[in-house]
C-alpha cells in the first residue's frame, strides 16, 4: 500500500500510520522524501518510534507522484511485514575495504535467503558514494543469481555531500541501504538510447574519471566527437551547460548500452562521469534528443507484464534526474504522463533518481546505469 503525505506533520504522519497499523500490526515502512523536505525524517523517525513501527528510507532531489514531479510532501510505501533491511555508512573505496564489506553485506543477507523463487535485493546507495560498480560487481561473485537486483541512487541534484539515507533511528551519508523483499521479481530498467557505430576506447581511467581516450586527453576527443557527429562545438566555458546533452555509452559485448553522464571537467582535461568507467572500455557518444521515449515505455510496460501479478494497481517508479536534464523538463513530464497513462496503474509512486541498478536480462548481472526508468510492482 501507498500514501502521499501532502504534510510531514507529527499529526499526519500518526494518522496514517494508525490506520495501517490496526490491520497489520507487523508493518513497516519505507519512505521517499525530496530534498525540500529533508527536515521530515526526524518528524517520521519519532512517529513510527511512537507506534513500534520499523523505518527505512531516503532522499531524493524530487518525488514522482503518478504523473508529475513534485518537491514537496512524502511517500510512505508500507510492508505488510517488515524485510530484512540494513543501513551501512562510509562506504570504503580502497580494495582490501571493499573486499571487507562485501563479505560482510553478502554473509548478512545468506542468513535472510531461503527457497522463496523469487527474491529481490533493493539498494538504495548514496549517490555520492564513486564505486558503486565495483560494490555491485563484489555482491554478484558472492551471492550470483540468487537474488534479483534493482536498486537507485539518492542525494541531492547539486552532487553535493547530502546525509540522504536513514532508519529508525540514523541519517546516513556515503551510505547503502538494502531491503530484501521476497517474494518479489525484481524490476524492469530501460533509457531507450541508440549507440552510433563510431567508437573509441578509454585507455586510462580510475573509477569514475577518464584521463585518456585512444592514449589522448580525454575532453579533447570528447570534442571532437561532438563535433564530427553532430556539429556541436563544447568548449570549457560552455561543457556544463552541454556535456549532460551528450553523455558516453558503454558498448558492452552483449550490445547494450550503459550510459555514463560526464559532470565534472579537470584542468588536465580528464572527465568525471556519474558512475564508474572500466579500463579499456568500449565507448561512443550518445546525444539526449536521440533517445527513443515510445521505445523506453514500449520496453517498460512489456517488463512490468513479464514481471507477473496481473493487473498493476500500483507501481514503483524512478526517473533518472539527469535523463530530465537531457529532455528538459517538459518532455519528461510528459514521457512520465504517457508511461501512467499506458499502464493503467491506480497509483505510482517514486522519486527523481542519480543514478539506477539493473540488469539487462532476468537474474542477471547487476549494472549501474544513468539515464534510465526503473519500474517495479509493489506488491
Amino acid at each position: 500500500m501507498m500514501k502521499y503525505l501532502p504534510d510531514i506533520s507529527e499529526s499526519a504522519v500518526d494518522e496514517a500510520l494508525a490506520e495501517w497499523q490496526a490491520q497489520h500490526p507487523a508493518m513497516g515502512i519505507c519512505a521517499l522524501l525530496p530534498e525540500a523536505e529533508k527536515d521530515g525524517v526526524a518528524v517520521l523517525q519519532r512517529a513510527c518510534a511512537n507506534r513500534g513501527v520499523p523505518l527505512v528510507g531516503a532522499i531524493f532531489p524530487a518525488l514522482v507522484r503518478d504523473a508529475a514531479f513534485v518537491t514537496a510532501g512524502a511517500w510512505l510505501l508500507r510492508f505488510d511485514e517488515m524485510p530484512h533491511t540494513a543501513l551501512y555508512e562510509y562506504l570504503p573505496t580502497d580494495a582490501a575495504g571493499v573486499e571487507l564489506v562485501t563479505d560482510e553485506i553478502a554473509a548478512s543477507l545468506r542468513a535472510h535467503l531461503d527457497d522463496t523463487p523469487d527474491i529481490a535485493l533493493f539498494m538504495l546507495f548514496d549517490a555520492m558514494v564513486p564505486n558503486i560498480a565495483t560494490l555491485l560487481e563484489g555482491l554478484y561473485l558472492r551471492l550470483a543469481n540468487r537474488v534479483h537486483y534493482a536498486g537507485v541512487n539518492a542525494g541531492s541534484e547539486t552532487f553535493q555531500p547530502m546525509p540522504c539515507l536513514f532508519d529508525g533511528n540514523h541519517v546516513v551519508q556515503n551510505g547503502l541501504l538494502l531491503m530484501l523483499l521476497k517474494p518479489h521479481h525484481g524490476a524492469v530498467l530501460e533509457h531507450g538510447y541508440h549507440a552510433p557505430g563510431d567508437t573509441v576506447y578509454a585507455t586510462s581511467t580510475q573509477g569514475n574519471r577518464i584521463s585518456q581516450i585512444d592514449w589522448r586527453p580525454a575532453f579533447e576527443v570528447y570534442r571532437e566527437l561532438a563535433q564530427a557527429q553532430y556539429g556541436v562545438e563544447i568548449t570549457r566555458e560552455n561543457f556544463y551547460q552541454l556535456a549532460v546533452h551528450f553523455p558516453f555509452g558503454i558498448v558492452r559485448a552483449n550490445h547494450h548500452v550503459v550510459v555514463r553522464i560526464p559532470v565534472m571537467l579537470a584542468e588536465d582535461g580528464s572527465l568525471f562521469c556519474v558512475g564508474e568507467v572500466p579500463p579499456n572500455a568500449v565507448l561512443t557518444l550518445l546525444q539526449s534528443p536521440k533517445v527513443d521515449s515510445d521505445e523506453t515505455l514500449h520496453v517498460l510496460l512489456d517488463g512490468v507484464n513479464a514481471l507477473g501479478g496481473g493487473a498493476a494497481e500500483e507501481l514503483l517508479l524512478f526517473y533518472c534526474a539527469g535523463r530530465r536534464l537531457h529532455m528538459g523538463v517538459e518532455a519528461a513530464s510528459s514521457e512520465l504522463r504517457e508511461f501512467a497513462a499506458r499502464s493503467g496503474a491506480a497509483r505510482i509512486a517514486g522519486a527523481l533518481s542519480l543514478g539506477e541498478i539493473g540488469s539487462s536480462m532476468e537474474r542477471g548481472y547487476p549494472l549501474f546505469h544513468n539515464a534510465t526508468l526503473v519500474v517495479s510492482r509493489w506488491r
